[in-house]
């Protein structure tokens, strides 16, 4: 299947499953190919036939970019090198969920979430701790008892019990001594925090010189600004108190510019964000909900409000 029928194909999925998706991001360099949303869910998509190709550069600009924009950072591939993806496993890679399209169409189509996930050593699943003890104590066994009877260390059990995660041998055997399901299913919204790798958000990169004089604007106007490299935007601004973000292009105001002014557009609808591109010199008002402002109009900006307002004036009047 080519990539570009995988794109069309997992967008369709998440169309039926009563998301709204985004334009996808037709640009070079790019870390997502299009955002969606379902009511508070935001997912930030790259698809890949092969998963190998997702690099840590890019996986940590996904998990920047989740971070910023409230969403859910995920890969969604058919294979690595040596073999396809199972379905119903979470797989990680740079601290990302990667999911085969068949996990995906049973977690947001058939809200079946998937319970495994592979880690280094094979595949896991989540114990409920409270479960197994309880059924442990109605069974009146001791740990000792329930080690001899999974082949373990009585220590092992007592970690089960706290908390540690089963290869899926383990649970299985679980499942069969206690007839009763004992697992719980592997968080794959909300950033999947327990069971990736416990990073801290990587840190921004570097401001492209040419960008200085907007972030400059923008962190005087009282946004805290954070850089990007491989996005359709040039920065991401967030007032955190108001919940507000502000997605920026800048160069100059050519065809290439006006396509990043319209992906941004449509990611900003779906992540609900603001979007403005600055130039040297505009010709139009606005790319479809995308403010066009000139790099002169900067300096008379002196607040947030005046920003906003300035941007809701220029799409407001944009004939499209």
């Amino acid at each position: 299947m080519s990539r570009q029928a995988l794109v069309g194909n997992v967008t369709a999925m998440l169309e039926d499953a009563g998301f709204t998706v985004s334009e996808r991001c037709a640009i070079r360099p790019k870390s997502f190919d299009v955002a969606a949303r379902r009511g508070e869910d935001v997912l930030l998509l790259k698809i890949l036939g092969n998963i190998d190709a997702f690099d840590g550069s890019t996986g940590a600009e996904m998990r920047r970019l989740g971070t910023y924009l409230r969403a859910t950072p995920m890969v969604i591939g058919l294979r690595t090198r040596d073999e396809d993806l199972k379905p119903g496993v979470v797989y990680f890679r740079h601290g990302v969920p990667v999911l085969s399209p068949d996990t995906a169409m049973d977690l947001f189509v058939e809200e079946v979430p998937p319970l495994i996930y592979a880690a280094p050593g094979g595949l896991y699943v989540n114990i409920d701790s409270e479960v197994l003890a309880d059924a442990r104590q109605d069974r009146d066994w001791s740990l000792g008892r329930l080690a001899n009877e999974l082949g373990v260390s009585r220590r092992t059990v007592s970690k089960y019990e706290d908390g540690m995660d089963a290869s899926v041998e383990v649970a299985a055997e679980l499942d069969d001594l206690f007839d009763a399901p004992l697992t719980s299913p592997v968080t794959v919204l909300d950033d999947a925090e327990e069971v990736r790798e416990d990073e801290e958000t990587p840190e921004d990169p570097d401001v492209d010189p040419d960008d200085r004089s907007i972030v400059t604007v923008m962190t005087r106007v009282g946004y805290e600004v954070h850089p990007t490299d491989r996005a359709p935007f040039k920065t991401v601004s967030e007032d955190e108190r108001r919940a507000e973000q502000v997605l920026t292009g800048h160069s100059t105001f050519t065809e290439a510019a006006q396509k990043r002014a319209r992906i941004m557009s449509s990611v900003g609808e779906v992540t609900r964000t603001t979007s403005v591109y600055v130039v040297e010199e505009a010709t139009r008002e606005a790319v479809d909900n995308t403010a066009i402002l000139e790099e002169s109009e900067l300096d008379d900006i002196e607040d947030r409000i005046d920003l906003r307002d300035l941007i809701a004036e220029r799409v407001e009047e944009n004939p499209a």
